[in-house]
Protein backbone atom coordinates (compact mmCIF):
# COMPACT_ATOMS: atom_id res chain seq x y z
CA UNK A 1 0.00 0.00 0.00
CA UNK A 2 1.32 3.71 -1.06
CA UNK A 3 0.01 6.27 1.29
CA UNK A 4 1.38 10.34 -0.09
CA UNK A 5 1.29 12.78 2.90
CA UNK A 6 1.02 16.35 1.57
CA UNK A 7 1.53 19.88 2.85
CA UNK A 8 1.53 23.77 1.01
CA UNK A 9 -0.54 26.97 0.86
CA UNK A 10 1.64 28.29 3.79
CA UNK A 11 5.05 27.31 3.78
CA UNK A 12 7.42 24.60 3.60
CA UNK A 13 5.25 22.54 1.32
CA UNK A 14 6.35 18.89 1.17
CA UNK A 15 5.43 15.83 0.21
CA UNK A 16 6.35 12.17 1.86
CA UNK A 17 5.89 8.45 0.92
CA UNK A 18 4.78 5.72 2.61
CA UNK A 19 5.02 2.19 1.32
CA UNK A 20 3.32 -0.66 3.61
CA UNK A 21 3.79 1.79 6.28
CA UNK A 22 7.77 2.74 5.65
CA UNK A 23 9.06 5.70 4.54
CA UNK A 24 10.31 5.82 1.08
CA UNK A 25 11.13 9.30 0.42
CA UNK A 26 10.32 12.52 1.58
CA UNK A 27 11.43 16.08 0.68
CA UNK A 28 10.56 20.00 0.79
CA UNK A 29 9.33 21.35 -2.40
CA UNK A 30 11.90 24.69 -2.10
CA UNK A 31 14.77 21.78 -2.57
CA UNK A 32 13.95 21.46 -6.36
CA UNK A 33 11.94 24.32 -6.95
CA UNK A 34 14.87 26.39 -5.74
CA UNK A 35 12.03 28.93 -3.80
CA UNK A 36 13.19 29.36 -0.29
CA UNK A 37 10.04 27.99 1.62
CA UNK A 38 8.29 27.46 -1.65
CA UNK A 39 4.63 27.24 -0.12
CA UNK A 40 3.06 25.81 -3.55
CA UNK A 41 1.42 22.94 -4.10
CA UNK A 42 4.69 20.23 -4.28
CA UNK A 43 4.30 18.94 -7.09
CA UNK A 44 8.35 18.24 -8.11
CA UNK A 45 8.31 16.37 -4.28
CA UNK A 46 5.47 14.48 -5.28
CA UNK A 47 7.34 13.54 -8.91
CA UNK A 48 10.29 12.56 -6.94
CA UNK A 49 8.55 10.60 -4.31
CA UNK A 50 6.90 8.54 -6.64
CA UNK A 51 10.33 8.31 -9.01
CA UNK A 52 12.17 7.17 -5.95
CA UNK A 53 9.15 4.25 -4.99
CA UNK A 54 9.64 3.18 -8.91
CA UNK A 55 5.70 4.13 -8.98
CA UNK A 56 2.88 6.06 -11.18
CA UNK A 57 0.29 8.32 -9.65
CA UNK A 58 -2.38 5.74 -10.23
CA UNK A 59 -0.57 2.97 -7.58
CA UNK A 60 -1.12 5.92 -4.68
CA UNK A 61 -3.54 4.19 -2.56
CA UNK A 62 -4.45 7.34 -0.52
CA UNK A 63 -3.24 11.13 -0.86
CA UNK A 64 -3.20 12.78 2.73
CA UNK A 65 -3.69 16.20 3.48
CA UNK A 66 -1.40 18.01 6.22
CA UNK A 67 -5.07 20.39 7.67
CA UNK A 68 -8.37 20.80 7.38
CA UNK A 69 -9.08 23.27 4.83
CA UNK A 70 -12.68 24.47 5.83
CA UNK A 71 -12.04 24.36 9.30
CA UNK A 72 -8.95 26.62 8.89
CA UNK A 73 -11.53 29.30 6.69
CA UNK A 74 -14.04 29.37 9.33
CA UNK A 75 -11.22 30.12 12.02
CA UNK A 76 -9.86 33.07 9.11
CA UNK A 77 -13.75 34.04 8.77
CA UNK A 78 -14.16 34.23 12.28
CA UNK A 79 -11.05 36.29 13.28
CA UNK A 80 -11.57 38.68 10.93
CA UNK A 81 -15.27 39.47 11.44
CA UNK A 82 -14.68 39.63 14.63
CA UNK A 83 -12.03 42.29 14.26
CA UNK A 84 -13.66 44.22 11.37
CA UNK A 85 -13.32 47.02 10.33
CA UNK A 86 -9.65 46.84 11.18
CA UNK A 87 -9.34 43.89 9.91
CA UNK A 88 -10.66 44.61 6.16
CA UNK A 89 -7.24 43.97 4.64
CA UNK A 90 -7.03 40.60 5.66
CA UNK A 91 -10.33 39.86 5.29
CA UNK A 92 -9.89 40.77 1.43
CA UNK A 93 -6.84 38.70 0.79
CA UNK A 94 -8.39 35.91 2.63
CA UNK A 95 -10.82 35.68 0.28
CA UNK A 96 -8.96 36.28 -2.59
CA UNK A 97 -6.07 33.32 -1.60
CA UNK A 98 -8.75 31.12 0.11
CA UNK A 99 -11.14 30.93 -3.43
CA UNK A 100 -8.85 30.75 -5.58
CA UNK A 101 -7.12 27.81 -4.69
CA UNK A 102 -6.86 26.89 -0.68
CA UNK A 103 -10.12 25.67 -0.73
CA UNK A 104 -10.48 23.18 -3.48
CA UNK A 105 -6.72 21.39 -2.49
CA UNK A 106 -9.17 17.96 -3.08
CA UNK A 107 -10.03 18.85 -6.65
CA UNK A 108 -6.42 19.78 -6.98
CA UNK A 109 -5.30 16.51 -5.95
CA UNK A 110 -7.68 14.90 -8.00
CA UNK A 111 -6.09 16.60 -10.90
CA UNK A 112 -2.88 15.98 -10.22
CA UNK A 113 -2.53 12.83 -9.18
CA UNK A 114 -6.00 11.05 -10.68
CA UNK A 115 -6.92 9.61 -7.09
CA UNK A 116 -10.90 9.03 -6.54
CA UNK A 117 -12.07 11.76 -3.96
CA UNK A 118 -12.81 8.83 -1.68
CA UNK A 119 -8.93 7.99 -1.41
CA UNK A 120 -8.19 11.61 -0.75
CA UNK A 121 -8.23 12.02 2.97
CA UNK A 122 -7.55 14.98 5.51
CA UNK A 123 -5.56 15.13 8.92
CA UNK A 124 -6.32 17.55 11.67
CA UNK A 125 -2.52 20.26 11.28
CA UNK A 126 -2.14 19.56 15.05
CA UNK A 127 -2.45 15.47 14.80
CA UNK A 128 -0.23 15.68 11.63
CA UNK A 129 2.34 17.08 13.99
CA UNK A 130 1.53 14.58 16.29
CA UNK A 131 2.09 11.83 14.48
CA UNK A 132 5.29 12.65 12.51
CA UNK A 133 6.82 12.75 15.99
CA UNK A 134 5.33 9.74 17.85
CA UNK A 135 4.62 6.94 14.85
CA UNK A 136 7.78 7.94 13.48
CA UNK A 137 9.84 7.42 16.54
CA UNK A 138 10.84 4.14 18.47
CA UNK A 139 8.36 5.02 21.49
CA UNK A 140 5.40 2.70 22.22
CA UNK A 141 3.54 5.42 23.84
CA UNK A 142 4.69 8.63 24.88
CA UNK A 143 3.01 12.26 25.96
CA UNK A 144 2.53 14.23 23.05
CA UNK A 145 3.39 18.55 22.96
CA UNK A 146 2.86 20.27 19.35
CA UNK A 147 3.53 24.27 19.12
CA UNK A 148 3.39 26.56 15.83
CA UNK A 149 1.65 29.41 15.00
CA UNK A 150 -1.33 27.84 14.08
CA UNK A 151 -3.21 25.11 12.41
CA UNK A 152 -6.94 25.07 12.10
CA UNK A 153 -7.57 26.93 14.95
CA UNK A 154 -5.07 25.37 17.74
CA UNK A 155 -1.39 27.04 18.63
CA UNK A 156 -0.13 24.18 20.96
CA UNK A 157 -1.60 20.89 21.73
CA UNK A 158 -0.96 18.61 24.93
CA UNK A 159 -1.69 14.79 25.40
CA UNK A 160 -0.68 11.30 25.38
CA UNK A 161 -0.51 8.94 22.11
CA UNK A 162 0.40 4.60 21.57
CA UNK A 163 1.72 3.07 18.69
CA UNK A 164 1.26 -0.03 18.09
CA UNK A 165 4.29 -2.12 16.98
CA UNK A 166 3.11 -5.46 16.38
CA UNK A 167 0.02 -7.55 16.53
CA UNK A 168 -1.16 -6.35 19.83
CA UNK A 169 -2.11 -3.19 20.63
CA UNK A 170 -3.47 -0.37 18.86
CA UNK A 171 -2.42 2.96 17.82
CA UNK A 172 -3.91 6.18 19.41
CA UNK A 173 -3.21 9.87 19.59
CA UNK A 174 -5.46 12.10 21.96
CA UNK A 175 -4.72 15.58 22.08
CA UNK A 176 -6.52 16.32 25.04
CA UNK A 177 -5.59 20.13 25.61
CA UNK A 178 -5.57 22.89 23.28
CA UNK A 179 -4.19 25.96 22.93
CA UNK A 180 -6.62 28.18 20.38
CA UNK A 181 -5.71 31.13 18.21
CA UNK A 182 -5.09 34.13 18.68
CA UNK A 183 -2.98 32.59 21.91
CA UNK A 184 -0.40 31.23 19.77
CA UNK A 185 3.59 31.09 21.50
CA UNK A 186 5.01 30.99 17.69
CA UNK A 187 3.30 33.79 17.20
CA UNK A 188 4.21 35.24 19.72
CA UNK A 189 8.36 34.39 18.58
CA UNK A 190 7.13 35.61 15.78
CA UNK A 191 6.28 38.89 16.28
CA UNK A 192 9.58 39.91 17.87
CA UNK A 193 11.06 38.54 14.88
CA UNK A 194 9.48 40.99 12.71
CA UNK A 195 10.54 43.65 15.83
CA UNK A 196 13.65 42.56 15.25
CA UNK A 197 13.92 43.58 11.70
CA UNK A 198 13.80 39.46 10.00
CA UNK A 199 11.10 38.18 8.07
CA UNK A 200 8.51 36.38 10.14
CA UNK A 201 8.49 32.32 9.02
CA UNK A 202 11.90 32.53 8.03
CA UNK A 203 14.55 34.61 10.67
CA UNK A 204 13.34 33.19 14.08
CA UNK A 205 16.38 30.77 14.12
CA UNK A 206 18.44 34.32 13.62
CA UNK A 207 16.74 35.42 17.05
CA UNK A 208 17.80 32.47 18.56
CA UNK A 209 21.46 33.40 17.17
CA UNK A 210 21.48 36.96 18.09
CA UNK A 211 19.77 36.22 21.72
CA UNK A 212 23.13 34.77 23.96
CA UNK A 213 24.68 38.53 22.93
CA UNK A 214 22.00 40.14 24.74
CA UNK A 215 20.66 39.83 28.55
CA UNK A 216 17.43 38.94 29.15
CA UNK A 217 16.16 42.29 30.73
CA UNK A 218 12.84 42.43 29.50
CA UNK A 219 10.87 39.16 30.67
CA UNK A 220 9.48 40.93 33.53
CA UNK A 221 7.64 43.40 30.66
CA UNK A 222 7.02 40.29 28.39
CA UNK A 223 5.49 38.31 31.30
CA UNK A 224 3.83 40.94 33.63
CA UNK A 225 2.38 43.07 30.14
CA UNK A 226 2.09 40.77 26.72
CA UNK A 227 1.75 36.90 28.26
CA UNK A 228 0.04 35.37 31.17
CA UNK A 229 1.18 31.95 32.45
CA UNK A 230 -0.88 29.90 34.07
CA UNK A 231 -0.13 26.92 36.90
CA UNK A 232 -1.08 24.01 33.93
CA UNK A 233 1.37 25.52 31.75
CA UNK A 234 -0.94 27.07 29.59
CA UNK A 235 -0.85 30.75 28.84
CA UNK A 236 -2.70 33.19 27.13
CA UNK A 237 -1.71 36.65 25.18
CA UNK A 238 -3.28 40.44 25.79
CA UNK A 239 -3.83 41.07 22.15
CA UNK A 240 -4.10 44.46 22.86
CA UNK A 241 0.10 44.39 22.23
CA UNK A 242 -0.44 42.44 18.70
CA UNK A 243 -1.90 43.02 15.08
CA UNK A 244 -1.41 39.52 13.84
CA UNK A 245 -5.00 38.65 14.32
CA UNK A 246 -6.18 41.20 12.49
CA UNK A 247 -3.53 42.58 9.85
CA UNK A 248 -1.95 40.14 7.10
CA UNK A 249 1.11 43.03 7.17
CA UNK A 250 1.86 44.32 10.70
CA UNK A 251 2.37 41.25 13.69
CA UNK A 252 2.87 43.98 16.62
CA UNK A 253 0.96 47.33 17.26
CA UNK A 254 1.91 50.79 18.63
CA UNK A 255 2.14 49.53 22.50
CA UNK A 256 4.53 47.45 21.49
CA UNK A 257 6.45 50.17 20.03
CA UNK A 258 6.19 52.19 22.97
CA UNK A 259 7.24 49.49 25.30
CA UNK A 260 10.59 48.20 23.06
CA UNK A 261 11.74 51.10 21.31
CA UNK A 262 11.71 51.32 16.94
CA UNK A 263 12.18 48.33 15.71
CA UNK A 264 15.30 47.55 14.22
CA UNK A 265 15.78 48.09 10.92
CA UNK A 266 16.50 44.98 8.84
CA UNK A 267 20.15 44.95 7.73
CA UNK A 268 21.00 47.43 9.96
CA UNK A 269 24.51 46.42 11.29
CA UNK A 270 24.97 43.94 14.18
CA UNK A 271 28.07 45.22 16.59
CA UNK A 272 28.92 43.94 19.71
CA UNK A 273 32.50 44.04 21.42
CA UNK A 274 31.81 39.75 21.26
CA UNK A 275 30.98 40.05 17.24
CA UNK A 276 33.56 43.14 16.82
CA UNK A 277 36.82 43.04 19.03
CA UNK A 278 37.69 46.74 20.03
CA UNK A 279 34.01 48.30 19.24
CA UNK A 280 33.79 50.90 22.19
CA UNK A 281 30.63 50.13 24.35
CA UNK A 282 29.69 53.68 23.77
CA UNK A 283 29.54 53.49 19.73
CA UNK A 284 25.63 54.44 19.44
CA UNK A 285 25.65 51.01 17.13
CA UNK A 286 26.85 48.95 20.32
CA UNK A 287 24.16 50.22 22.29
CA UNK A 288 21.17 49.90 19.87
CA UNK A 289 22.83 46.09 18.86
CA UNK A 290 22.88 45.78 22.63
CA UNK A 291 18.98 46.92 23.05
CA UNK A 292 17.63 44.68 20.42
CA UNK A 293 20.09 41.84 21.74
CA UNK A 294 18.70 41.86 24.71
CA UNK A 295 15.20 41.77 23.61
CA UNK A 296 15.96 38.83 21.65
CA UNK A 297 17.47 37.54 24.64
CA UNK A 298 14.44 38.12 26.44
CA UNK A 299 11.48 36.47 24.63
CA UNK A 300 14.73 33.29 23.90
CA UNK A 301 14.16 33.38 27.72
CA UNK A 302 10.32 33.13 27.74
CA UNK A 303 9.51 31.13 25.24
CA UNK A 304 12.08 28.28 26.86
CA UNK A 305 10.22 29.00 30.41
CA UNK A 306 6.38 28.47 28.51
CA UNK A 307 8.02 25.05 26.74
CA UNK A 308 9.57 24.11 29.57
CA UNK A 309 6.98 24.94 32.10
CA UNK A 310 4.24 22.85 29.38
CA UNK A 311 6.58 19.88 29.03
CA UNK A 312 6.85 19.98 33.30
CA UNK A 313 3.11 20.04 33.29
CA UNK A 314 2.70 17.22 30.72
CA UNK A 315 4.94 14.91 32.56
CA UNK A 316 3.03 15.20 35.13
CA UNK A 317 -0.38 15.12 34.11
CA UNK A 318 0.56 11.59 31.48
CA UNK A 319 2.94 9.95 34.18
CA UNK A 320 4.92 9.32 30.95
CA UNK A 321 8.64 8.86 30.66
CA UNK A 322 8.90 9.59 27.00
CA UNK A 323 8.04 13.13 25.33
CA UNK A 324 7.39 13.53 21.81
CA UNK A 325 7.49 17.02 20.12
CA UNK A 326 6.57 19.02 16.91
CA UNK A 327 5.13 21.96 15.33
CA UNK A 328 7.56 24.60 13.93
CA UNK A 329 8.41 26.26 18.01
CA UNK A 330 9.71 22.25 18.20
CA UNK A 331 12.80 23.97 15.89
CA UNK A 332 14.40 26.24 18.96
CA UNK A 333 17.25 23.72 19.79
CA UNK A 334 17.75 26.12 23.10
CA UNK A 335 14.36 25.14 24.36
CA UNK A 336 14.72 21.72 23.61
CA UNK A 337 17.70 21.67 25.15
CA UNK A 338 16.32 22.96 28.27
CA UNK A 339 13.46 20.11 28.26
CA UNK A 340 15.61 17.27 27.52
CA UNK A 341 17.68 18.74 30.56
CA UNK A 342 15.01 19.39 33.33
CA UNK A 343 11.52 18.56 32.53
CA UNK A 344 12.03 15.21 33.49
CA UNK A 345 11.64 12.73 30.73
CA UNK A 346 14.08 9.64 30.44
CA UNK A 347 13.83 10.24 26.47
CA UNK A 348 12.83 12.50 23.76
CA UNK A 349 11.93 12.48 20.69
CA UNK A 350 11.46 15.38 18.29
CA UNK A 351 10.81 15.21 14.63
CA UNK A 352 13.44 17.05 12.33
CA UNK A 353 11.03 18.61 9.58
CA UNK A 354 9.09 19.94 12.83
CA UNK A 355 7.65 22.67 10.63
CA UNK A 356 4.72 22.72 8.18
CA UNK A 357 6.78 20.21 6.20
CA UNK A 358 6.67 17.68 8.64
CA UNK A 359 3.15 17.43 8.87
CA UNK A 360 2.82 16.10 5.53
CA UNK A 361 4.84 12.34 6.82
CA UNK A 362 2.45 12.64 10.19
CA UNK A 363 -0.62 12.90 7.42
CA UNK A 364 0.77 9.56 5.86
CA UNK A 365 1.77 7.63 9.10
CA UNK A 366 -1.38 9.10 11.12
CA UNK A 367 -3.77 7.19 8.06
CA UNK A 368 -1.43 4.50 7.88
CA UNK A 369 -1.56 3.47 12.24
CA UNK A 370 -4.73 5.08 13.25
CA UNK A 371 -7.22 5.27 11.21
CA UNK A 372 -6.05 1.98 8.64
CA UNK A 373 -4.87 0.57 11.99
CA UNK A 374 -2.00 -1.13 10.93
CA UNK A 375 1.02 -1.87 13.19
CA UNK A 376 4.06 1.13 13.01
CA UNK A 377 6.73 -0.41 11.45
CA UNK A 378 9.15 2.65 10.69
CA UNK A 379 11.38 4.53 12.88
CA UNK A 380 13.20 8.03 12.03
CA UNK A 381 17.26 6.97 12.79
CA UNK A 382 18.28 9.19 10.01
CA UNK A 383 16.69 12.24 8.06
CA UNK A 384 18.39 11.09 4.39
CA UNK A 385 15.42 10.88 2.77
CA UNK A 386 15.78 13.38 -0.75
CA UNK A 387 16.85 13.00 -3.81
CA UNK A 388 20.44 11.47 -4.37
CA UNK A 389 22.22 11.80 -7.74
CA UNK A 390 24.73 9.60 -9.45
CA UNK A 391 28.60 10.40 -10.64
CA UNK A 392 27.12 10.21 -14.09
CA UNK A 393 24.94 13.28 -13.20
CA UNK A 394 27.21 15.13 -11.67
CA UNK A 395 29.80 14.61 -14.32
CA UNK A 396 27.63 16.47 -16.41
CA UNK A 397 27.50 19.29 -14.14
CA UNK A 398 30.49 19.64 -13.67
CA UNK A 399 31.99 19.31 -17.40
CA UNK A 400 29.16 21.99 -18.00
CA UNK A 401 30.78 24.51 -15.83
CA UNK A 402 34.49 24.16 -16.88
CA UNK A 403 35.50 23.49 -13.35
CA UNK A 404 38.86 20.96 -12.60
CA UNK A 405 37.58 18.01 -10.90
CA UNK A 406 39.58 14.70 -10.28
CA UNK A 407 37.57 10.95 -9.51
CA UNK A 408 39.14 9.92 -6.13
CA UNK A 409 38.68 6.49 -4.16
CA UNK A 410 36.96 6.84 -1.45
CA UNK A 411 39.85 6.70 1.18
CA UNK A 412 41.51 9.59 -0.87
CA UNK A 413 38.29 11.57 -0.99
CA UNK A 414 38.40 11.66 2.84
CA UNK A 415 42.33 12.06 2.74
CA UNK A 416 41.74 15.34 0.77
CA UNK A 417 38.87 16.64 2.41
CA UNK A 418 40.48 16.51 6.08
CA UNK A 419 43.69 17.72 4.43
CA UNK A 420 42.42 20.80 2.93
CA UNK A 421 40.52 21.48 6.37
CA UNK A 422 43.54 21.48 8.08
CA UNK A 423 44.99 24.00 5.70
CA UNK A 424 42.42 26.10 6.46
CA UNK A 425 40.38 25.69 3.41
CA UNK A 426 36.53 25.41 3.38
CA UNK A 427 34.73 22.84 1.80
CA UNK A 428 31.32 21.91 0.20
CA UNK A 429 30.15 18.57 1.19
CA UNK A 430 27.76 16.73 -1.69
CA UNK A 431 26.63 13.29 -1.51
CA UNK A 432 23.90 11.01 -1.05
CA UNK A 433 20.63 11.61 -0.53
CA UNK A 434 19.59 15.32 0.37
CA UNK A 435 18.40 15.80 4.12
CA UNK A 436 14.83 16.12 5.19
CA UNK A 437 14.20 19.12 7.25
CA UNK A 438 15.87 22.18 7.42
CA UNK A 439 19.20 20.93 8.89
CA UNK A 440 22.22 20.11 6.83
CA UNK A 441 23.04 17.04 8.33
CA UNK A 442 26.52 15.68 6.25
CA UNK A 443 25.06 15.25 2.51
CA UNK A 444 24.28 18.95 1.89
CA UNK A 445 26.81 20.90 4.02
CA UNK A 446 30.01 23.11 4.28
CA UNK A 447 32.72 21.87 6.46
CA UNK A 448 35.87 23.74 8.19
CA UNK A 449 38.14 23.88 10.99
CA UNK A 450 36.60 24.65 14.09
CA UNK A 451 40.23 25.54 16.20
CA UNK A 452 40.14 28.88 14.32
CA UNK A 453 37.46 31.68 16.18
CA UNK A 454 38.04 33.56 12.85
CA UNK A 455 36.74 30.78 10.75
CA UNK A 456 32.88 31.79 12.11
CA UNK A 457 33.31 34.97 10.44
CA UNK A 458 34.91 33.99 7.42
CA UNK A 459 32.11 31.60 6.42
CA UNK A 460 29.34 34.60 7.82
CA UNK A 461 30.82 37.16 5.51
CA UNK A 462 32.88 35.58 2.58
CA UNK A 463 31.15 32.31 1.88
CA UNK A 464 27.33 32.68 3.18
CA UNK A 465 26.97 36.62 3.01
CA UNK A 466 25.28 36.42 6.24
CA UNK A 467 25.16 37.93 10.13
CA UNK A 468 28.17 38.27 12.16
CA UNK A 469 26.12 36.63 15.21
CA UNK A 470 25.02 33.40 13.14
CA UNK A 471 26.10 30.21 15.02
CA UNK A 472 27.97 26.80 13.06
CA UNK A 473 26.89 23.48 14.35
CA UNK A 474 29.75 21.37 16.07
CA UNK A 475 30.01 17.86 14.84
CA UNK A 476 30.61 15.29 16.59
CA UNK A 477 31.28 11.09 16.84
CA UNK A 478 27.85 10.54 19.04
CA UNK A 479 31.04 8.59 21.56
CA UNK A 480 32.82 11.67 21.86
CA UNK A 481 29.21 14.12 22.45
CA UNK A 482 29.11 13.68 26.64
CA UNK A 483 33.15 14.23 26.38
CA UNK A 484 32.58 17.13 25.44
CA UNK A 485 28.94 18.88 26.55
CA UNK A 486 27.14 18.77 29.35
CA UNK A 487 23.86 17.00 29.64
CA UNK A 488 24.25 14.72 26.70
CA UNK A 489 22.55 11.37 27.43
CA UNK A 490 24.95 8.49 25.61
CA UNK A 491 22.65 6.46 23.20
CA UNK A 492 19.40 7.90 24.06
CA UNK A 493 19.69 11.58 22.32
CA UNK A 494 17.46 11.74 19.26
CA UNK A 495 16.93 15.37 19.26
CA UNK A 496 21.31 15.97 18.48
CA UNK A 497 21.37 13.53 15.78
CA UNK A 498 19.28 15.82 13.85
CA UNK A 499 21.02 19.26 15.05
CA UNK A 500 17.83 19.97 17.34
CA UNK A 501 19.07 20.32 20.52
CA UNK A 502 21.75 23.13 22.17
CA UNK A 503 23.82 22.05 25.12
CA UNK A 504 26.52 23.92 27.00
CA UNK A 505 30.26 22.96 26.24
CA UNK A 506 32.02 21.70 29.34
CA UNK A 507 34.53 24.36 30.67
CA UNK A 508 37.75 22.17 30.02
CA UNK A 509 36.59 22.74 26.58
CA UNK A 510 35.85 26.07 26.30
CA UNK A 511 38.91 27.05 23.90
CA UNK A 512 38.82 23.90 22.19
CA UNK A 513 36.57 24.56 18.63
CA UNK A 514 35.90 28.91 19.17
CA UNK A 515 34.21 28.61 15.52
CA UNK A 516 31.29 26.37 16.79
CA UNK A 517 31.40 27.72 20.60
CA UNK A 518 28.52 30.15 20.25
CA UNK A 519 28.92 31.99 23.91
CA UNK A 520 29.15 28.93 25.88
CA UNK A 521 27.25 26.56 23.99
CA UNK A 522 27.10 24.41 21.12
CA UNK A 523 24.11 23.37 18.42
CA UNK A 524 25.49 20.03 18.21
CA UNK A 525 24.86 17.35 15.65
CA UNK A 526 26.23 13.61 16.77
CA UNK A 527 26.97 10.94 13.62
CA UNK A 528 27.15 7.31 13.74
CA UNK A 529 29.45 5.60 11.27
CA UNK A 530 26.50 3.61 10.16
CA UNK A 531 24.56 6.74 9.48
CA UNK A 532 27.46 8.52 6.98
CA UNK A 533 30.47 6.61 6.50
CA UNK A 534 31.75 9.14 4.62
CA UNK A 535 31.16 12.15 6.79
CA UNK A 536 31.93 10.24 10.21
CA UNK A 537 35.36 9.05 8.48
CA UNK A 538 36.23 12.56 7.99
CA UNK A 539 35.42 13.97 11.50
CA UNK A 540 36.90 11.35 12.63
CA UNK A 541 40.54 11.12 10.52
CA UNK A 542 40.14 15.38 11.59
CA UNK A 543 40.45 14.47 15.12
CA UNK A 544 42.96 11.64 14.88
CA UNK A 545 45.37 14.62 13.12
CA UNK A 546 44.52 17.24 15.91
CA UNK A 547 43.60 15.86 18.82
CA UNK A 548 39.69 17.38 18.17
CA UNK A 549 36.92 15.49 17.27
CA UNK A 550 34.84 18.19 15.66
CA UNK A 551 34.57 20.27 12.87
CA UNK A 552 32.03 23.14 11.24
CA UNK A 553 28.97 21.97 9.75
CA UNK A 554 26.72 24.53 7.87
CA UNK A 555 24.34 24.19 5.70
CA UNK A 556 25.55 24.32 2.10
CA UNK A 557 23.61 27.48 0.98
CA UNK A 558 24.20 30.97 0.09
CA UNK A 559 21.97 33.62 2.65
CA UNK A 560 18.39 33.72 1.37
CA UNK A 561 18.67 30.47 -1.06
CA UNK A 562 17.20 27.10 -0.17
CA UNK A 563 19.85 24.43 0.69
CA UNK A 564 21.59 22.80 -2.11
CA UNK A 565 20.29 19.07 -4.19
CA UNK A 566 21.70 18.92 -7.49
CA UNK A 567 24.71 18.85 -8.38
CA UNK A 568 24.39 21.98 -10.65
CA UNK A 569 23.46 23.79 -7.38
CA UNK A 570 26.19 22.75 -5.68
CA UNK A 571 28.23 24.06 -8.27
CA UNK A 572 26.42 27.23 -8.78
CA UNK A 573 26.73 28.11 -5.29
CA UNK A 574 30.11 27.52 -5.25
CA UNK A 575 31.24 29.85 -8.13
CA UNK A 576 29.01 32.35 -6.42
CA UNK A 577 30.79 32.17 -2.81
CA UNK A 578 34.20 31.93 -1.45
CA UNK A 579 34.01 28.02 -0.39
CA UNK A 580 37.39 26.11 -1.88
CA UNK A 581 36.57 23.04 -2.78
CA UNK A 582 33.59 20.48 -3.32
CA UNK A 583 33.91 16.89 -2.22
CA UNK A 584 30.65 15.64 -4.18
CA UNK A 585 29.95 12.21 -4.92
CA UNK A 586 33.32 10.69 -6.23
CA UNK A 587 34.58 13.77 -7.16
CA UNK A 588 36.84 16.17 -5.73
CA UNK A 589 36.14 20.31 -7.26
CA UNK A 590 38.43 22.82 -7.46
CA UNK A 591 38.19 26.45 -8.40
CA UNK A 592 42.12 26.62 -10.18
Amino acid sequence: MHILGLSCYYHDSAAALLRDGILVAAAQEERFSRVKQDEGFPSRSIAFCLRKAGISASDVDYAVFYEKPLVKFERIMQSSMGAFPSSWRMFSEAMINWFDEKLWIRNRIRRELGIPPERILFVDHHVAHAASALFASPFKDAAILTLDGVGECTTTAKGFGTASRGAEGSSRISLAHQQKFPHSLGLLYSAFTAFLGFQVNEGEYKVMGMAPYGEPRFVDDILGKLVHLHPDGSFNLDMSWFEYHRSPVRSFGRRFVELFGEPRTPESPFVTEETDPGASPSDPAVRSSRHYADIAASIQKVTEEIVLGMAKALRKETGASRLCMAGGVALNSVANGRVIREAGFDDVFIQPAAGDAGGALGAALQVWQEVLGNPGRFTMDNAYWGEEYTDAEAVTALESSGLRYENLTEDRLVERTVDALLEGRVVGFHQGRFEWGPRALGNRSILADPRQASMKDTINRKIKFREPFRPFAPAVPEDAASEYFDGFVPGGDYPSRFMLTVLPWRERYSDLAPAVNHMGTGRLQTVRREWNPRYYDVIETFGQATGVRVIVNTSFNLRGEPIVSSPADALKTFLASGIDNIAMGGYWVSKE
